[in-house]
């Protein structure tokens, strides 16, 4: 390996892993290689600008904290996160398309019965929310684990509520025999990811916008079905088409329908006017094996 040249060193690196005993990581870390090489041939950095994308990296690594992650928000907005979720969620049309997980999904939620009111007090718009979990064929599928969480009116996650110590606008519930479940809570807004970061002079550079738009986060698992992590976006919200994190799906944007306090549905269950949501959540069946 002596002597080695712009169109010698790619093969010399991957000889070097030719005794790697896991065959799915030489596939993994050989491809890596040629294609980190091929993008250094192509755009040919200056030794200024490659050790300032190896500066941008390890601030990048140097800002994540235990409730923080800057790798993954970094892997959001490339584009990445949503490409491996694609790649590895291939469903029909019909069915519930998956997105991203986000951040600010917590195991230690609560349990609540159907109709719970989940906003923990919080002020916002009051809005009800029904739901509908069914197979292909419209059967409704019962027991299904139902998380969600959203933001608040502000755009701010429980966690980042100032005072807030208990969980707020999260909750686990599980569909009846009909597969409905059901609960009231605020209607979330939308909210700029971190931008005090790496990431942050990232999207600056380039000119774009930190808006998510606004949405309720749901992860649906039951037995024999594929697991749905997924987001419902109000139609009418103005970041839809410049998403940070590339989460918008067009199925899963939907009408947050708007009503006066003693009109609609569910006149007479608030003294505010209100916002509802309803959507049915098509769950595909686990790969036959």
């Amino acid at each position: 390996m002596r002597d080695l040249t712009g169109d010698t060193i790619t093969e010399a690196v991957i000889a070097t892993m030719r005794d790697t005993k896991d065959a799915r990581l030489a596939e993994i870390l050989t491809s890596l290689v040629r294609h980190l090489h091929d993008f250094v041939r192509d755009v040919e950095p200056t030794e200024e600008e490659w050790a300032r994308g190896v500066d941008f990296l390890t601030r990048t690594g140097q800002t994540c904290t235990p409730t923080r992650q800057e790798f993954i928000l970094l892997s959001d907005v490339l584009g990445i996160t949503m490409l491996v979720d694609a790649l590895s969620n291939r469903r029909p049309a019909e069915a519930t398309q998956n997105s991203v997980l986000g951040p600010f999904f917590r195991e230690d939620r609560p349990r609540h019965a159907d109709d719970a009111d989940i906003s923990a007090g919080l002020p916002g718009t009051p809005m009800f929310f029904e739901g509908r979990v069914v197979d292909r064929d419209g059967a409704p599928v019962n027991d299904a684990a139902v998380d969600v969480w959203h933001s608040d009116a502000e755009g701010h996650y429980d966690v980042d509520v100032p005072g807030q110590v208990d969980p707020a606008m999260r909750a686990l519930f599980r569909t009846d025999e009909r597969g409905h479940f059901a609960f009231r809570s605020i209607r979330p807004a939308s909210y700029p990811i971190p931008g005090d970061g790496p990431v942050g002079e990232l999207l600056s550079a380039t000119g774009r916008s930190p808006m998510r738009p606004a949405h309720v986060h749901l992860l649906i698992d039951a037995p024999g079905f594929q697991r749905v992590t997924s987001m419902l976006f109000p139609s009418d919200d103005p970041y839809l088409d410049t998403d940070p994190v590339f989460g918008v799906k067009e199925s899963l944007v939907t009408s947050y329908e708007s009503y006066a306090a003693d009109a609609g549905p569910c006149r007479g269950l608030t003294d505010a006017p209100y916002t509802l949501l309803r959507h049915t959540f098509v769950l595909e069946p686990h790969p036959a094996r």
